[in-house]
């Protein structure tokens, strides 16, 4: 009873730190831009199959992860300057831009997708990365596990004191608590989400490379991930970081207690999270 307890403890604890990054990065494109990106998962999909690629090519996979930063940054904050952008210019209200900007990521989502899958094709992608068991509190757990809680937790924490700590973070949280008065104080608002928007595609495309160290990936995963980035920012509460991060390990938990009994039941156990919360607490846990 304790091995299994301590299985599902440990299972839950990595998939929420992958929850918490993904999740992460949406919340902070929807708290400054104020988008629901649904083509989130997409660059998780990129983040996975690049890493993939370059490991292939004999490059290390955290070595990998790192020379793929640059190109998901950019590829969130091109998109922003370029396509939403032009979009907040001329949508006449705040309500029309979100109503927009999410339809636009749903086109944005299947370009990223077809070219996905004319690079990658649609097979199962996957690579042996310190697979062998380590001894983890009296149970056996592959070291790659362990190795991808690390580095999500380690990556949530750098974010958070990023936010936190730094000049640009201030700017950032300004901008989401209030941008009017954010963009008086001399904070450039367009450019400040712009860099969010790269910086949420970045904790997606780090999570993905994360997500090929432990599993086989392929290019019609994004969508699954996007639906639970989704829940996990409505759990934690929309735009909140700090929310983000306790709504994925709460997730994460859940998801690996259900998935010990049934694997097939955890997307129902999600959906039914969500409907519950949005009818006791439709804020979040530490929505304002």
């Amino acid at each position: 009873m304790l091995k299994t307890l301590l299985n599902v403890v440990i299972g839950g604890l990595i998939m929420g730190g992958i929850y918490a990054l993904i999740s992460m990065g949406l919340s902070i494109q929807y708290g400054v831009a104020r988008i629901l990106n649904v083509s989130h998962g997409e660059i998780i999909m990129v983040g996975a199959l690049l890493t993939w690629t370059l490991q292939n090519a004999g490059v290390h996979p955290f070595l990998a992860l790192l020379i793929g930063c640059p190109l998901v940054f950019a590829i969130g904050f091109v998109l922003h300057r370029t396509v939403y952008k032009r979009l907040r210019d001329i949508s006449p209200s705040q309500g029309a831009f979100e109503g927009n900007a999410m339809l636009v990521s749903f086109g944005v989502m299947y370009v990223i997708a077809n070219i996905g899958m004319f690079i990658w094709s649609n097979q199962q992608k996957g690579y042996n990365f310190m697979t062998y068991a380590v001894n983890f509190l009296g149970t056996a757990v592959p070291a790659n596990r362990l190795v991808v809680l690390l580095c999500s937790l380690v990556i949530s924490v750098l974010f958070y004191l990023f936010l936190t700590r730094s000049r640009l973070g201030k700017a950032i949280r300004a901008a989401s608590q209030d941008a009017s008065a954010a963009a008086l104080m001399g904070v450039k608002i367009t450019t400040v989400a712009a860099i969010c928007f790269g910086i949420g595609a970045l904790l997606a495309g780090m999570a993905g490379a994360l997500l090929s160290m432990i599993y086989q990936v392929n290019t019609t995963m994004g969508m699954g991930y996007t639906v639970i980035a989704i829940i996990v920012v409505v759990l934690g509460g929309m735009g909140s970081i700090p929310g983000s991060m306790l709504g994925g390990f709460i997730l994460g938990m859940i998801g690996s207690a259900v998935s010990y009994y049934d694997p097939s039941l955890s997307m129902v156990a999600y959906y039914v999270i969500i409907m519950v919360l949005l009818l006791l607490r439709p804020k979040g846990l530490l929505g304002r």
